[in-house]
């Protein structure tokens, strides 16, 4: 989603000197992030889920402020991009998953940039997802740290330049750890909540640290330990026990990381915020989803809706903020938090606002706001003026302006609106009655769509003819295919198929 005509918070222009409101707490705290893959809003049971258990999940739920109409992107690399950078992913370059259209424009800032030169040490631990070459990895963008995966999944591989490791699976995978691969022992999950807080643990108390977690779970292929899986066997099916367990695992190391804050004396001096990458996963979304409509990859609510806790023990009172707020805000407000003073190029980027007076205040004044969705993935190479209006929508206030149809296919102009203040579920199209709020958000539309589609940088992106991580992997452990089989795989020509 995005913010049109650009809202970014003047404060941080200014020198910051403390932000915090309780009395002793740090200007610069520490920032724990942690972000669940294809998780939905409604897979906590603090949001209404009747079967899976969370108590780790539903602690912090209690002890955080509480976004409840907060927004991400349709699928992964979009929402990442708009994480990393507080402006919509298009605008980044990032209009698909795959297909070198994933990578995020070497001339994007990040909030790790950001927060490195505000005396942040940066660590991220998962799933990277922004471009696996080596130019465009974590460890060129402003992280210390780099424990990561390759691609959008362990294990994934698709034509081009995403994909991961030959031969991972989300047991004892080898992960790309400052440049060279270890091959480690465990659940992937437990692997990289291992790593995080040994690399937490080193360097805490020496400067503030940005603790950067985005799981692969629960992405499919599910997968995950029987005893997180036996607790819902016979209650679901065998494939959605086994996305519970994962989910249940991912409660579990959110337990320990918030432990291990407790233990080491600065739990009060660490902001810690959890969210879900895009709408939770179709078959669970079935069972249950917050009374919404659509899962990832749509633009209904239900695909785009997040979980989305921000704890800053003694400094943020528990409390729900009902502002309508996004991926695009969590750039400006971490920068906020840490006294950080972007550059003027960081300032100009940005789309998005502070989450500050709502984090201290939820019904502080809230100015209303336009906000963007459109999932993208058309095919490659193709005239994106024809997908203008495929899977897309406009947000503002109670108003959900939606053209549905299946993502990446041409669609013609034909909107729906809901107010979603009184229709959570969508299913009531009040577009004939309205057609003075449809006229507004359709310009507004207009003018957001023809400010994005110049910024599509990837779209005839330089194909490499061999996925980074696999070369790198074979240059260390030996192996890998013959010129002939790279033939036979597709690897002497340019992609052009679609990944779902």
């Amino acid at each position: 989603m995005n913010a049109f005509p650009r809202l970014f918070s003047l404060v941080l222009c200014c020198c910051l000197a403390v932000v915090a409101t309780a009395q002793g707490a740090p200007s610069k705290p520490n920032i724990v992030f942690i972000l669940a893959d294809d998780t939905g809003y409604g897979d906590l049971s603090a949001t209404g889920n009747p079967i899976l258990k969370t108590p780790h999940l539903d602690k912090l739920y209690n002890a955080a402020v509480r976004f409840t109409d907060f927004h991400v992107s349709p699928t992964c690399s979009p929402t990442r991009s708009a994480l990393m950078t507080g402006r919509h992913e298009f605008k980044n370059g990032v209009t698909h998953t795959i297909l070198e259209r994933e990578r995020l424009n070497p001339d994007a800032i990040t909030i790790a940039q950001v927060l490195k030169s505000a005396g942040y040490t940066t660590g991220i631990f998962g799933k990277w997802h922004l471009g696996d070459e080596p130019d465009h990895q974590p460890g060129q963008r402003g992280f210390d740290e780099v424990f990561i995966h390759g691609g959008g999944g362990i294990g994934q591989t698709y034509p081009g330049s995403c994909g991961d490791a030959p031969g991972n699976t989300y047991f004892n995978p080898a992960i790309l750890h400052n440049g060279s691969f270890e091959k480690t022992q465990g659940f992937c999950t437990d692997i990289f909540t291992n790593q995080a807080i040994h690399w937490m643990e080193s360097v805490k108390g020496k400067q503030p640290f940005f603790c950067y977690i985005p799981y692969n779970a629960a992405h499919v292929p599910v997968s995950c330990p029987d005893e997180y899986k036996k607790p819902y066997e016979g209650k679901v099916d065998d494939h959605l026990a086994t996305y519970f367990g994962m989910v249940a695992n991912i409660d579990e190391n959110v337990g320990r990381v918030l432990a291990k804050l407790d233990e080491w004396g600065i739990a009060k001096d660490t902001l810690v915020v959890f969210m879900n990458d895009n709408g939770g996963h179709g078959p669970a979304c079935k069972v249950f989803n917050a009374g919404m409509r659509g899962s990832k990859g749509s633009a209904w609510l239900g695909g785009t809706r997040a979980v989305s806790l921000w704890r800053w023990s003694d400094t943020f009172a528990p409390h729900d903020a009902a502002g309508l707020a996004s991926n695009i805000d969590f750039f400006p407000t971490l920068a906020e938090l840490a006294g950080a003073t972007p550059n003027e190029k960081a300032q100009k980027q940005v789309d998005g606002r502070s989450l500050l007076p709502l984090l201290r205040d939820g019904n502080a004044p809230w100015p209303e706001r336009v906000l963007f969705t459109h999932v993208g993935r058309w095919p490659k190479g193709a005239d994106v003026q024809a997908y203008k209006y495929a899977a897309c929508s406009v947000r503002s206030g109670q108003w959900h302006l939606v053209s549905d149809g299946p993502p990446g296919k041409p669609r013609e102009k034909g909107w729906k609106l809901f107010d979603v203040s009184k229709d959570i579920g969508e299913d009531h199209d009040v577009v004939a009655e309205h057609p003075d709020v449809v006229t507004r958000l359709d310009a507004e539309y207009d003018r957001w769509w023809a400010s994005v589609v110049p910024m599509m940088v990837n779209e005839h992106a330089h194909y490499s003819g061999m996925n980074p991580f696999k070369v790198l992997y074979w240059k260390q452990f030996g192996g890998g295919p013959t010129p002939e089989e790279l033939k036979q795989m597709g690897f002497d020509k340019a992609p052009t198929s679609t990944a779902q």
